[in-house]
């Protein structure tokens, strides 16, 4: 007798070839009955021997689809309906779950393979795709995934692709974005005038040409346009660096292999499988000696960010003679990258030449970045490819928006228990990234179907996240920076007791309002104590500090050593003798100094002293050429030894951290010649001893805590600084987290927001029932 099951599958099952995956099952088994997608996932009933039911349950659950990322399968027994074939059925715009939408995954092998066959009709078509492969999140405009409800719906499908769609055999069934040269987008080479030059196949021969020449050309991708030229053309880099307005921060390569980037970098096979994945990120690596690629890519840096061709069009510019190419978003520095077809005019101001196609883009997104560290992969920007996959909670975050921080923004969206992250949104410092966040929160709700009944937001009076949050309706639940970070390490890792916490950053508004940024913390979502930090020094200028790093330096200098520390600091940096004089002033009459204790503006500090970096062109140079001189090289004894330092027990303020020894030792070695390299070693390994040190006093005061430590913050992006904090602390029993899927920088701020606002909302809600009871 037959016996049937209802299958329910969630979370990353649209637009991953699951459908069609489950109808070869049901063929290869002999089961009868039907499949199909819905808002609660996807919604399977088959019917026919029971030990064939099993094994087709079997390999749903452990053999899914190579992009499918599967939360949770029911399966029920259910009444068979005397189906006598297997289909896939239209889908349903109905149902309770939360809906995921799929992420965009790089061409597949197969299909570059067919790309690449002169005998295949899709021979050198820039959009080819297929179920395992290709555009979706930034395609999609609503659920269910169906090709009318995609940026695909203007491109009705010819005869041969529609076969191809509804033949259970192919690799292309049910997949919404297939299309062909007859029937899919166009390319079209426009000069900077808006003057059309070429089509297709044309377009793609004329635009290596011109990049061979040196010119600089806009290339519309998946989720906004790219800035190209050849990397090996200076004067082509330097234009681009001036038309974006960006003349140090480093640019991203685009290489054609994994081999083209053995060229170029060492590779571990952890860096060439990151390289490799479907969500292709910019992957930073290490140069190889007497590597080709010039320095002017990456100024002062020994790494470059290295991505593989994600997108079939990617592949052809790459297929001739040019080996690699720059790129970077299209978009002037603190703006964000052009997506749209009404933009054209804006790149025109940016580019010679604009290879553009007709596939609308429906959600911008930016490449994801990422590191391998020797031991885990470090998200440095978390975009395209990991976008929108959301974090599983344990607990209700139902209908909360945390609106993140305006530096590195992403918000975060709760829905049952899951908390849905934004792509990176960037720094929200102008009208134009203010509304860059609030159009993709806007598709956010839309597709979350829910107007936030909390807002969670910085504590930051001036932030512009701040602002907005107050603009919209709903619970507030303004969160302190720190403590932000602290649940933010603890939710991504699933730690619910509360544990210490070590938070380094450049910067953070204080309970006390100075600005925080090296906090020893005691606490979880519930609360969080302040158990120690780095004694204040001031910022002469505020932000503009932050800017020119030897105003940081000069400002610690004069406050440490009020008459010796005005020589040092002229000594140190003689062209600003007359700023000097001013910053002097300020200093002493606290005008405009705002008092500081954050590890990013010592990492400043430190970088102007030795005269590696006194004025910053991008946010955290000073700090990132600082780490790179001991990044993946080892320490020799001598250059382990720390400076001294003190950590002092106090009755209102916890541990504080004095410096001021190590800047003086750092200052006097530096005037006798010592090696630049021997000092940044040893200043690494002091902040690391300081942490430790930090660490084992508060044991020391109260050993009943609880000897979970979690490392966040931007500052703990050094790779030498986070491994060996994390190394020497569990040397001496520890348990220590970092973070697993999220950016460890200001990117992750919104998921400990929207933890931290969970937590309120339980709390009142108790509140409100006890409330009750006593009426």
């Amino acid at each position: 007798m037959p016996c049937a099951l209802k299958i329910t599958v969630t979370g990353r099952v649209q637009g991953v070839g699951f459908r069609p995956f489950i109808y070869s099952l049901a063929h290869k088994y002999n089961l009868k009955g039907t499949v199909q997608n819905n808002l609660d996932g996807l919604l399977i009933h088959v019917e026919g021997d029971k030990n064939s039911l099993k094994d087709l349950a079997d390999e749903v659950r452990h053999s899914p689809p190579r992009l499918a990322k599967v939360d949770n399968i029911t399966i029920q027994e259910a009444a068979p309906s005397g189906h006598d074939e297997f289909m896939i059925v239209p889908s349903e715009n109905k149902g309770e779950a939360v809906p995921w939408l799929p992420a965009d995954a790089a061409v597949c092998d197969l299909c570059t393979a067919e790309m690449n066959d002169p005998a295949d009709r899709r021979y050198n078509f820039p959009f080819i795709n297929c179920t395992q492969c290709g555009p979706r999140y930034t395609i999609i405009q609503g659920l269910p995934y169906d090709r009318p409800l995609t940026a695909m719906k203007g491109f009705p499908m010819c005869l041969s692709c529609k076969e191809e769609y509804e033949d259970p055999g192919n690799r292309r069934h049910h997949a919404q974005p297939v299309c062909c040269p007859a029937c899919g987008p166009k390319l079209t080479l426009l000069n900077y005038t808006g003057h059309r030059l070429s089509e297709n196949s044309n377009a793609i021969r004329q635009t290596i040409d011109f990049l061979k020449k040196g010119k600089i050309a806009a290339i519309k991708g998946v989720g906004g346009y790219h800035l190209a030229c050849d990397p090996f053309q200076a004067s082509a880099v330097d234009r681009l660096r001036q038309l974006k307005r960006r003349p140090q921060r480093p640019l991203a390569v685009m290489v054609k292999s994994v081999d083209a980037a053995r060229e170029f970098c060492s590779l571990t096979k952890n860096e060439e499988q990151l390289l490799s994945r479907p969500e292709t990120p910019i992957v930073i690596l290490r140069r190889k000696e007497g590597c080709s690629l010039p320095d002017i890519l990456s100024p002062g840096l020994s790494t470059l960010g290295v991505m593989l061709p994600y997108t079939p069009l990617h592949h052809l510019l790459l297929s001739g003679e040019l080996p690699c190419l720059v790129m970077t978003s299209a978009n002037t520095s603190g703006l964000p990258i052009f997506y749209r077809d009404d933009c054209q005019s804006d790149l025109n101001n940016l580019c010679d030449y604009l290879l553009t196609h007709n596939r609308p883009i429906e959600r911008p997104v930016d490449d994801s970045v990422v590191q391998w560290d020797g031991e885990e992969i470090i998200y440095l920007r978390r975009a395209r490819g990991y976008v929108p996959d959301p974090l599983t909670s344990k607990l209700n975050v139902n209908n909360i928006l945390a609106l993140g921080g305006d530096q590195k923004n992403t918000f975060a969206i709760g829905k049952e228990h899951y908390i849905f992250l934004s792509p990176h949104i960037g720094e929200v410092e102008n009208e134009e990234m203010i509304h860059s966040l609030e159009d993709t929160l806007c598709h956010y709700k839309n597709w979350l179907k829910g107007e936030p009944e909390c807002i969670a937001f910085d504590k930051h009076p001036l932030y512009e996240t701040s602002a907005l949050a107050k603009k919209l309706p709903g619970i507030k639940v303004p969160v302190q920076h720190h403590h932000a970070h602290h649940v933010s390490c603890m939710e991504d890792n699933s730690l619910m007791e509360p544990c210490l916490g070590i938070i380094l950053d450049g910067t953070g508004y204080g309970e006390d309002g100075h600005i925080w940024g090296f906090e020893f913390l005691y606490g979880n979502a519930e609360s969080v104590e302040r158990l120690g930090h780095l004694s204040y020094t001031p910022l002469p200028g505020g932000d503009k500090a932050v800017r020119e790093p030897w105003r940081t330096a000069a400002g610690m200098l004069l406050h440490y050593w009020p008459e010796e520390g005005r020589k040092l600091a002229a000594d140190l940096f003689p062209e600003e003798t007359v700023n000097l004089d001013v910053i002097s002033r300020m200093v002493t009459n606290g005008i405009n100094s705002p008092f500081a204790g954050t590890c990013g503006r010592l990492f400043d500090a430190v970088s102007a002293i030795l005269g590696i970096c006194t004025i910053a062109t991008y946010e955290g140079e000073a700090a990132i050429k600082l780490a790179d001189v001991i990044e993946g090289t080892a320490l020799t004894a001598h250059e382990k030894e720390p400076y001294p330092f003190r950590v002092i027990a106090t009755q209102d303020h916890g541990h504080l951290l004095d410096f001021s020894p190590m800047i003086y030792e750092i200052i006097q070695e530096k005037r006798q010649g010592v090696a630049a390299r021997k000092i940044i070693c040893r200043f690494h390994e002091t902040i690391v001893s300081s942490c430790v040190q930090t660490i084992l006093s508060v044991m020391a005061e109260r050993p009943e805590l609880n000897r979970t430590v979690v490392l966040s913050g931007g500052s703990f992006q050094n790779n030498y600084l986070r491994k060996e904090v994390k190394r020497q602390l569990r040397k001496k029993g520890f348990t220590v987290y970092t973070h697993q899927q999220i950016p460890i920088h200001d990117g992750g701020l919104s998921l400990g927001q929207l933890t931290i606002a969970a937590h309120v909302l339980k709390s009142l809600s108790h509140r409100k029932r006890g409330e009750k009871r006593c009426v």
